[in-house]
């Protein structure tokens, strides 16, 4: 920490790699706990904070949502007890990783078709803006 202290927003969220707007974000929805004030009403966090706010930024960047990330720091502070429930969440957070994965490679293999189609003549005979304009003419339904 760089003083006694202890960290302000700004410094939680350069070394979390998140910004403040997030910070309070987590804190409102009860993420993150309401932290301690200065004198001057300023946020100050302590070390076992930011590694709160490092874990909750590395689970939102493997794709668990909120409410399982909000269970996840829940069975953490019980070390003891089984992890069924964390391998439950973690499968569940891989399935809707997967299924967004292939609605990426389906959306992706359009555009190469859309762009593949393209003549590269006029916008009122581009084959790209017909197929944005008329959504039937899509081969991939993503909505």
């Amino acid at each position: 920490m760089p003083d006694t202290q202890g960290l302000s927003i700004g410094q939680m969220g350069a070394l979390a790699g998140c910004k403040v707007q997030t910070i309070r974000y987590y804190e409102e929805i009860g993420l993150m706990p309401e932290p301690v004030r200065t004198g001057g009403n300023q946020r100050r966090y302590a070390s076992g904070d930011l590694e709160r706010l490092r874990f909750i930024r590395h689970a939102r960047q493997l794709g668990f949502d909120i409410g399982s990330i909000r269970e996840l720091l829940q069975l953490a502070s019980d070390p003891n007890q089984s992890c069924a429930t964390v391998d439950t969440l973690a499968h569940k957070t891989l399935e809707r990783v997967e299924r967004r994965r292939r609605q990426l490679e389906a959306l992706g293999r359009e555009l190469e078709r859309m762009i593949a189609q393209c003549k590269g003549g006029r916008v009122g005979q581009c084959r790209i803006i017909e197929v944005l304009a008329d959504h039937e003419l899509c081969e991939t339904d993503h909505q």
